[in-house]
């Protein structure tokens, strides 16, 4: 084998011109590690293997050679991806499981708040509804009182008529008043009164009737109301006893005065409205030589329910 002495390397090296700069060479991903060894080894007369003759002269170092190397090793790079992608694709990984991570607690954020809110609701719920009933329950300790204080006769008649399908029968005449007193006890809430109407009834006969007005009683208050019953030309078909216009002494109705008081609370708006109702039953006697006056010891003629 021929052994390059010094003296022919240093004049070799000598010969040879400065290389010319390398052109910028643009792009994006850079050669391997295997790529670079395998370049400058290829590049550099010092670095190839001692088993190789290196019989060309400076001009085969020239730009286009250099080039030509270049773009052979770029070729190469793009057909095999170098390792720093792999690298960054796994580095990409770990930032979406990092992400997954961070939905994650914030999935469990978001769970534990909606948690604590339906808590919130439900225990507001229920305390409003135990709050509810117990009003419910106090409200109910106050019924409201009524008293019948009087009723009054004022006219009562009948005479023979004509019905609307021009039947004979008798007519009645009737005219009274009645008078009661309605007390609210509750502490802490007002009534809306209303009644049915107001009914005298001979055995099953109704032979006189009237309305209530319908009025608002506030807390820890009472009211005296008045109502007219009565009756004008009322078809009775002979189920009435007959009193003459001047007065047949021994000649008495029995009649039965009914009606139902109904009161409404608003304790909290229209969440809780206690209601309360009270039945009133009155029998009492019509007599003509009473007409005009109070009937007699009529709280214990009165019953209610």
């Amino acid at each position: 084998m021929h052994v390059k002495s010094d003296s022919e390397g240093t004049s070799i090296d000598a010969s040879t011109p400065p290389r010319s700069p390398r052109r910028p060479l643009y792009y994006v991903q850079s050669p391997s590690q295997h790529d670079v060894e395998k370049m400058s080894y290829g590049s550099s007369p010092m670095g190839s293997p001692t088993n190789h003759h290196y019989h060309c002269s400076p001009i085969h170092h020239s730009r286009e050679s250099s080039t030509t190397r270049f773009s052979a090793s770029l070729n190469k790079n793009l057909r095999n991806p170098p390792s720093w992608k792999k690298i960054n694709t796994i580095h990409d990984g770990d930032e979406d499981e990092d992400d997954d991570d961070f939905d994650g607690g914030y999935k469990d954020s978001g769970d534990v708040k909606r948690f604590y809110i339906v808590c919130f609701i439900f225990s507001f719920t229920v305390l409003f509804t135990v709050f509810s009933l117990i009003l419910w329950g106090a409200s109910r300790a106050y019924p409201p009182e009524i008293t019948i204080t009087e009723i009054v006769f004022d006219s009562y008649g009948v005479q023979a008529g004509i019905d609307a399908s021009n039947v004979p029968t008798e007519m009645l005449s009737l005219k009274s008043r009645v008078k009661f007193l309605y007390r609210n006890k509750a502490t802490f809430f007002g009534v809306h009164v209303s009644a049915t109407p107001l009914a005298f009834y001979q055995n099953q006969l109704k032979v006189a009737s009237g309305n209530m007005k319908e009025f608002y009683q506030s807390r820890k208050s009472k009211r005296k109301i008045v109502t007219s019953v009565f009756a004008n030309h009322l078809p009775t078909y002979g189920g009435l006893s007959k009193l003459t216009e001047n007065g047949v002494q021994g000649v008495s109705v029995p009649l039965n005065l009914t009606f139902v008081v109904r009161s409404r609370a608003y304790v909290l708006g229209r969440l809780v409205k206690p209601k309360f109702y009270r039945k009133v039953l009155c029998s009492v006697t019509l007599k003509p030589k009473e007409l005009g006056k109070p009937v007699r010891n009529i709280k214990a003629a009165c019953e209610y329910h």
